[in-house]
C-alpha cells in the first residue's frame, strides 16, 4: 500500500516535471539566446518529456500529446521560416482545439472531461456538462488572451507571459473549479 502511494507520488512529480520543465528551458533559453533558439530548445525538451512520460508510464495524457504535435508543428514552422509568429500563435491554436474538442463531445452529448476524469473523480452528470463548459471558455478566453498578449508586447514580454502567465491563471481555474466539484460529487458510500 505504502509503495503503491509512493509510486503515485513520484508519477504526480514527473507528470509536473514533463510539464513545466519544457516551458523552463524555453524561459531561459529564451533569456539567454533570443527566441528562435528557445523554439528548438522547447521542442527538444517537450520531445524528452513526452519520451520519459511514455517510457515511465507506458502512456502519453492526451492534453500534453495534443500540445506536444502542436509545439513540434509550429516551433518547425518558426525554425524553418524564421517566423516567430509560429510558436506565437501555438498556445491560441491549442486552446481553441480543446475548446472545439470539448464542445463537439457536449454537442454529442458526450463529455469529454467525464471520459478523461472518471478515474480522478466522480460526478453526476449535471456536473460533467457544466465543468466542459467552463472549461470550454477558459480554454478560449487563454486563446483570446495569448492573441491579445502577443499581439501588443515584445516576444520576450510574450515569452514571460507564456510561462509565468497562462500556468498561474490555469491552477487559479482548476482550483476555483472545487466548489463545482464538490457540489456535484457523487456519493462513494452509496454503493456501501
Amino acid at each position: 500500500m505504502k509503495e503503491h502511494g509512493l509510486r503515485e507520488q513520484n508519477d504526480s512529480t514527473l507528470r509536473l516535471v514533463t510539464e513545466i520543465g519544457p516551458l523552463v528551458i524555453f524561459f531561459f533559453t529564451n533569456w539567454k539566446a533570443g527566441i528562435f533558439w528557445a523554439t528548438g530548445a522547447f521542442m527538444a525538451a517537450t520531445a524528452i518529456a513526452l519520451s520519459i512520460s511514455y517510457i515511465r508510464m507506458r502512456t502519453v495524457p492526451v492534453m500534453p500529446l495534443v500540445t506536444g504535435i502542436f509545439v513540434l508543428l509550429f516551433g518547425g514552422l518558426t525554425l524553418w521560416l524564421h517566423d516567430e509568429t509560429f510558436i506565437k500563435l501555438k498556445p491560441t491554436i491549442v486552446n481553441l482545439c480543446f475548446a472545439s474538442i470539448l464542445g463537439a463531445g457536449l454537442a454529442f452529448g458526450r463529455p469529454l472531461l467525464k471520459i478523461a476524469f472518471a478515474s480522478v473523480f466522480a460526478l453526476d452528470d449535471d456536473g460533467w456538462r457544466k465543468l466542459t463548459i467552463r472549461w470550454m471558455v477558459f480554454f478560449v478566453c487563454l486563446a483570446a488572451l495569448n492573441e491579445a498578449v502577443w499581439r501588443n508586447v515584445s516576444t520576450d514580454a510574450w515569452v514571460n507571459f507564456k510561462v509565468f502567465g497562462i500556468m498561474p491563471l490555469t491552477f487559479v481555474f482548476s482550483l476555483a473549479q472545487l466548489p463545482l466539484l464538490k457540489r456535484h460529487a457523487l456519493d462513494d458510500t452509496a454503493g456501501a
